[in-house]
């Protein structure tokens, strides 16, 4: 079904960011946590891996902006896979300890 009299999309910025873009890590914060971590895994040190994840500190789920660098780590990944620290950091107690831990050396260290 074709409408006849489409209603064109406004051209203009949202006033409030929908919920998933305020959670969403952005292109400044990336390039500011790759600076910082140098290209290392901010858990073990490593420098190669499968793959290294940007992870939130405060989950997005519960709020944890992306657009604060105090609340973005680098971790080798996948998240999914056993024994990678992202995985570490979101599945397991001790993990959750570290990711409070390191939000508030973080927090202190951008003041």
């Amino acid at each position: 079904m074709k409408l006849l009299n489409p209603i064109p999309k406004p051209k203009h910025k949202r006033r409030v960011p929908k919920r998933g873009n305020a959670t969403r890590i952005t292109q400044a914060v990336r390039n500011e946590v790759l600076n910082r971590s140098e290209s290392r895994c901010e858990r073990c040190g490593r420098t190669r891996a499968y793959a290294f994840e940007m992870a939130h500190l405060i989950n997005a789920s519960q709020g944890g902006r992306g657009d604060d660098p105090a609340n973005v780590v680098l971790l080798c990944g996948p998240s999914v896979n056993t024994g990678t620290c992202h995985n570490f950091a979101d599945y397991t107690a001790k993990g959750r300890e570290w990711r409070r831990k390191k939000h508030e050396e973080l927090k202190r260290y951008y003041g």
